[in-house]
């Protein structure tokens, strides 16, 4: 038997990184998972290749409408909603206070903040009408320290953490969970393109990422996507069934001030940058 057996859940961004972890290993645990992103070629790949169990929506997370498209299909598809998992998100803004446009400030706080809001707001009343259901959010140890990412996508993961403690005490009545969880550095392109790295030259340079990752935390390897869908999967099945407001850190027991210059330019030396 699956973690996840009879169960459903929507993941955002699950066309790459954490999100493509969690919807296979969500699929592999008995779940039907319903994925929403923007990067059609990548989903439409990844649905053919994982069976009817699994159905993509496009869906841009900073929509109110395209938000509440992806809730109502998965519904009207399979009839309920057990889990839903916020994951989208991106590096968004960078620079010095100065230098951040203001539109730059709009789209990273949409995309990061903002879609965790509509998620939980077009689930709830699902969830509440079942009197079940785990709602998990991504925040990141970036909302916790400084030092980690940029400041408009610190400040979004900041708050991430605090609504997410402030809607699982309303929903908590009714037996829906609201968590959140904060990875540390990952191998993702999102921790190379914080670090000021293109979408191209993150992706070419996973390995090399790694081996300069891997001794940032106490845990003496790199993080991977499917550790944190691991922690994803703990929190959307019954095994946590007590577990409600929690920011869950994966992070191999990461000290702080690593994410500096000194690693910025390792990290360029590794990618031959």
């Amino acid at each position: 038997m699956g973690k996840l057996d009879g169960k459903v859940a929507v993941i955002t961004g699950g066309a790459s990184g954490i999100g493509k972890a969690t919807v296979k290993l969500f699929l592999n645990e008995g779940a039907k998972v319903v994925f929403g992103d923007v990067q059609d070629e990548l989903s439409e790949k990844l649905a053919d290749e994982l069976g009817e169990s699994v159905l993509f929506k496009h869906t841009d997370v900073s929509s109110d409408e395209e938000v509440k498209a992806l809730i109502d299909f998965a519904t009207d598809t399979f009839g309920r909603l057990d889990c839903l998992y916020s994951n989208a998100a991106f590096s968004g803004a960078s620079g010095t206070i100065d230098q951040i446009p203001t539109i730059g400030f709009d789209v990273t706080v949409a995309v990061n903040l903002r879609s965790v809001f509509l998620g939980m707001k077009y689930a709830a009343p699902v969830m509440k009408e079942q009197r079940s259901g785990s709602i998990i959010n991504m925040a990141s140890i970036s909302g916790q320290r400084t030092g980690f990412a940029g400041h408009i996508y610190s400040a979004c993961k900041a708050a991430v953490i605090q609504m997410t403690k402030s809607v699982a005490i309303e929903l908590g009545p009714f037996n829906i969970r609201t968590n959140c969880i904060c990875p540390g550095v990952v191998v993702t392109s999102i921790f190379g393109k914080g670090a000021g790295f293109s979408q191209e030259e993150t992706e070419s340079a996973y390995d090399a990422m790694g081996d300069v990752f891997k001794d940032l935390q106490a845990i003496p390897r790199p993080c991977l996507a499917e550790d944190i869908a691991k922690a994803g999967l703990w929190l959307a099945s019954d095994d946590s069934g007590y577990v409600n407001g929690a920011a869950l850190n994966v992070d191999g027991g990461l000290p702080d001030g690593v994410f500096n210059e000194d690693l910025k330019q390792k990290m360029r030396g590794a990618m031959g940058l």
